[in-house]
């Protein structure tokens, strides 16, 4: 095996990267240049929907035009596109039949439920007209395997896991939420591959970090040590959501092998690439721990299940992220997204604790969580707006 390529599941091995194309939507030119710089960076693996508005077009067209120049990856492009969940077969095989169309390509590398976030979802992928499509477009040839993408609950995420009906998945592990890893790891255990989804975006913002995190991460940049601690957890490939060709930056120093163990030339020793890596996470949560003092919320859950239905280790974590870490941007947007993204995200925020305190006995840390969460909500609630009329 190519040593810059990893395993995926069922199919071919992947790059250590995934092209996200949701970013490059300007022009089909902006979308043929970002895929031109991933083939230089050695990616070889897509990750696009019908819900990226035109990024599926304009990604079959940017693959033909490479194409006519003799540029394409050894093997060939490999390309994953996902579904939403809930329609009939019918209408599912010709959303598929579009997905083909727009690429210009007669299967698909990998087909994943895009949103598998609820149980609803999961009972259409397992037994319903989800279950019917998958096993149709595997036996038509259409797609080499299987998959879901998951921002839902860890109980539908692990049902999913065990279902035996996935051979890949894509999931929220992140170095600044790693809630979701002991998923990955057993995804990882059980042959499964595993995407992160956004680990620079998503994942925190790393992109523009803030002091603290500049400082708590040397000498590696904050998104250099996330990319570095997913890859070495065993993380298959990592979501790169490019809208220029100088946003593939980082995979082009995996693909030059300077990020060490598995990069391609090999050049760095993992031995001691691991050492400075589990250096610098200890400064970055020696750092927080500092900042954050007795109010840091471990993330053990035991706070749950919350009469109100406050989730309020993900509240907490967010407050973790805004004083200990000075990521107060990140966890703002975040918490503002709170009851406005449908079942793609939390539907409450700390408003809702009635301060009941049920979870104050549960707690290990004898955190005062309610004042916690208020807390959390002074600090993070966006100030409402002015309305301009009335």
């Amino acid at each position: 095996m190519n040593p810059a390529r990893r395993p995926f599941g069922r199919g071919p091995a992947v790059s250590a990267f995934s092209l996200g194309t949701m970013r490059a939507l300007g022009s089909p030119g902006q979308m043929e240049a970002v895929l031109g710089a991933a083939l230089a960076a050695g990616i070889n693996h897509l990750e696009t929907a019908p819900a990226y508005g035109p990024a599926e077009r304009f990604l079959g067209e940017a693959i033909a035009a490479l194409a006519r120049r003799g540029l394409a990856p050894q093997g060939g492009w490999l390309i994953t596109s996902k579904l939403l969940p809930g329609g009939d077969l019918a209408s599912s095989q010709q959303q598929l039949r579009g997905i083909l169309m727009r690429l210009g390509v007669p299967r698909l590398h990998g087909l994943a439920v895009h949103g598998l976030n609820t149980p609803e979802h999961l009972a259409w992928a397992c037994q319903g007209p989800g279950a019917e499509l998958l096993a149709w477009a595997l036996e038509q040839g259409l797609v080499g395997q299987v998959g879901f993408s998951s921002h839902g609950s860890q109980a539908v995420i692990e049902q999913a896991l065990a279902s035996g009906r996935f051979s890949f998945c894509a999931l929220h592990v992140h170095l600044f939420d790693q809630s979701r890893l002991p998923l990955a790891r057993a995804a990882l255990a059980a042959g499964l591959g595993v995407l992160a989804i956004s680990p620079a975006d998503k994942g925190g913002q790393l992109y523009a970090p803030s002091p603290e995190l500049l400082a708590d991460c040397a000498p590696f940049q904050p998104l250099e040590l996330a990319y570095r601690f997913l890859l070495e957890q065993g993380i298959s490939t990592l979501s790169l959501g490019a809208a220029q060709p100088g946003d593939l930056i980082w995979a082009e120093r995996w693909q030059a092998g300077e990020l060490g163990g598995g990069g391609p030339l090999g050049q760095a020793s993992p031995e001691a690439l691991s050492q400075e890596v589990r250096a610098a996470l200890a400064r970055l949560s020696e750092g927080a721990a500092e900042r954050l003092g007795a109010e840091r919320c471990g993330q053990c859950r035991a706070c749950l299940p919350c009469p109100s239905a406050v989730p309020i280790p993900e509240l907490l974590r967010l407050r973790n992220l805004a004083v200990g870490h000075g990521m107060e941007s990140f966890a703002r947007e975040r918490y503002n997204l709170i009851g406005r993204a449908g079942h793609w995200w939390e539907s409450l925020n700390a408003e809702a604790c009635r301060e009941c305190g049920v979870c104050l006995p549960r707690c290990p840390h004898g955190l005062a969580i309610p004042e916690l969460l208020a807390d959390t909500h002074r600090r993070l609630a966006a100030a409402p707006r002015r309305r301009l009329w009335g």
